[in-house]
């Protein structure tokens, strides 16, 4: 087995490295003068089961484009399996028609990593479950809940825990928080969004009167349905709101809304790696997914289950 690193998040990459007790794979990722990416494996992966960890987050296109290129290279240096570890799976939002003439991008990147030689794709609470069918190739997507569950129960064992989903559709994630987290009871923010990137909350559907609230999502962008959601769970007398979220895309001025919010934190692992912006905060902070990774990459090449994993 190796273990292969693009340069998206190479922090999460050494920390995997070091619970799996192996050394990353060698290689030269560099651009030419004309930004060009080249890789250049510097050792020897020929028969070997290589796991290529990438998250294609910003920025999305060269870190995708850098992923391609590195399976491309190692399908042609003979390896036996090549895994594709996305962290972060970048288009995953893109995964339907919103309208007439759009694209559906999420499939077309799926095709462009099975193209390059990807036998395999591992990923990290993928925005749609649909997008797994996207491959035609075996696809495994974790679970950060078990992470997260685990932070909230050392965290706040004395709270009296609801759980909340931002909107209707994460409903299913947040249930399956609630239930970690001994059934604790679950609310709903019920919100309208006027137009891509806003969004208003309207009501809240649960009672969270002097609870402690929990709010769960797959993906923190502009953080304005956070905040918003936040608002107005305060506002209907909830004790404190706290928020988990698995991928910090965290663009443009998310961290100072979530500094100047009625969010008391905001939790996101390390799946990209925006440590820098992490560190700038006091209301945002990391939890690491690399024992998670790690243990699923060590039972992929072992050939033993994923899914037991979250029993």
């Amino acid at each position: 087995m190796k273990l292969m690193a693009g340069n998206s998040n190479l922090p999460l990459a050494s920390a995997i490295a070091d619970y799996l007790e192996i050394p990353l794979t060698q290689a030269n990722v560099r651009r030419f003068a004309d930004e060009e990416i080249f890789v250049e494996i510097l050792e020897n992966v020929r028969g070997e089961d290589v796991f290529v960890l990438q998250s294609t987050s910003f920025p999305a296109n060269d870190n995708l484009m850098e992923l391609l290129v590195m399976i491309d290279a190692l399908r042609r240096a003979s390896a036996k399996r090549i895994t594709a570890v996305l962290p972060y799976f970048g288009y995953a939002r893109q995964d339907r028609k919103p309208g007439p003439r759009t694209p559906i991008s999420a499939k077309l990147v799926a095709n462009l990593i099975t193209t390059a030689g990807a036998n395999r794709v591992l990923s990290v609470d993928l925005h749609a479950g649909q997008i797994q069918g996207f491959f035609d190739i075996p696809t495994d997507n974790l679970f950060a809940a078990p992470v997260m569950s685990a932070d909230i129960q050392t965290r706040f064992i004395d709270k009296q825990w609801m759980v909340v989903s931002p909107d209707v559709g994460g409903v299913v994630r947040a249930r399956q928080l609630a239930k970690r987290l001994d059934n604790a009871p679950l609310a709903i923010v019920d919100k309208r969004r006027e137009r891509p990137g806003e969004s208003e909350v309207m009501n809240i559907i649960g009672d969270v009167k002097g609870r402690f609230c929990i709010l769960i999502d797959d993906i923190v962008d502009s953080a304005g349905t956070l905040c918003n959601a936040a608002a107005a769970l305060k506002a209907a007398g909830a004790e404190d709101v706290v928020a988990y979220c698995t991928h910090g895309v965290l663009s443009g001025a998310a961290v100072a809304r979530v500094a100047a919010s009625d969010l008391r934190e905001l939790v996101i692992t390390d799946s990209i790696g925006n440590h820098k912006v992490i560190e700038e905060s006091d209301k945002v902070r990391h939890l690491t997914i690399a024992p998670l990774i790690a243990e699923a990459i060590r039972r992929i090449a072992d050939e033993s289950s994923v899914s037991s994993l979250f029993d």
